[in-house]
């Protein structure tokens, strides 16, 4: 209970910070912008490469990790079923939000709530590795075609995911994980400087984003929103135990990881992805928001059951 209820007061703290910067307008006008640039083009390529390169590669093809990738995959469909059949929602808002219901708070989140939940935090290296080298490459590629100026060509929709700096730092990664090659020290510890800024960073900025914010799920973006957090924190970890309990046998905190993975809140990069393309914002916001507060009950009551 401990680690759960630290994990979640430390997101919450930072978040707070930012919230108090932003309403006495201490970093100026538009800080919340500049503080998403700063971690979408230097400080989250750099903790991508470090979390892939550090990580164990074969975890991908555990069975608690095909749980989780089928998991991620029905969510993020469903959600773009319901949104684009039911909620009228086209392009990037679509993507974003099947993204918002689909993509979890792993690193800064995950990892302590799962050494609390199971023991240790294996059950995070297969979500990260699927969300960095499959769904943020589909999505950017997705959501660069939906927000381009003009007419997107093939070859251009193929090499997007190339030129994109969250991308490459995940491909670098990967390389270094699978040829096991490290960095010389003095490249390294500028590189561990840089990816240290991302968490703290994307949550000062996300905590600007909340002066003068409407609450949660007001206006057009409550149907969405509310989609995503129920897809997210309660139908997540269902289907998730559905798979692993009765699919591919599994018990224990061997079950545990992946239904508690299921169940984490909508990750805090979202908000970063949707200030960058400059869509969905709202709904990006209020879905990490509210399905952080909702996942706490959620997480604690399965950590019991489970664990």
């Amino acid at each position: 209970m401990g680690g759960v209820l630290t994990g979640f007061a430390s997101l919450a703290a930072v978040v707070l910070l930012g919230y108090v910067l932003g309403r006495y307008k201490v970093l100026g006008e538009g800080a919340d912008v500049a503080l998403s640039k700063l971690t979408f083009y230097a400080a989250t390529p750099a903790l991508m490469y470090l979390t892939l390169a550090r990580a164990d590669v074969l975890t991908v093809f555990s069975a608690g990790a095909l749980v989780t990738v089928i998991t991620a995959t029905v969510l993020a469909l469903v959600y773009a079923a319901l949104a684009a059949l039911v909620l009228r929602r086209r392009g990037a808002d679509l993507t974003l939000g099947a993204l918002s219901a689909s993509y979890v708070n792993a690193g800064n989140l995950g990892i302590p709530i799962l050494i609390f939940a199971v023991g240790d935090a294996a059950a995070i290296a297969p979500v990260l590795l699927f969300q960095l080298l499959v769904m943020v490459p589909v999505g950017f590629t997705l959501l660069d075609a939906q927000t381009g100026r003009g007419g997107v060509s093939l070859a251009q929709t193929v090499t997007m995911p190339l030129r994109n700096p969250l991308v490459i730092g995940v491909g670098l990664g990967l390389v270094t994980a699978l040829t096991g090659l490290r960095l010389p020290e003095p490249v390294l510890l500028p590189v561990e400087m840089v990816a240290d800024m991302a968490v703290p960073v994307m949550l000062v900025a996300f905590g600007i984003s909340l002066r003068g914010a409407p609450v949660p799920g007001r206006g057009e973006v409550r149907a969405p929103m509310w989609s995503a957090v129920a897809l997210k924190t309660l139908a997540g970890p269902a289907i998730a135990y559905v798979l692993g309990a009765h699919v591919f046998g599994l018990s224990g905190p061997a079950l545990a990881g992946p239904v508690i993975v299921a169940a984490l809140p909508t990750a805090q990069n979202i908000f970063v992805y949707a200030m960058r393309y400059g869509r969905a914002v709202p709904l990006a916001r209020d879905a990490i928001l509210v399905s952080t507060l909702v996942c706490i009950p959620v997480i604690v009551a399965l950590s019991a059951v489970l664990g």
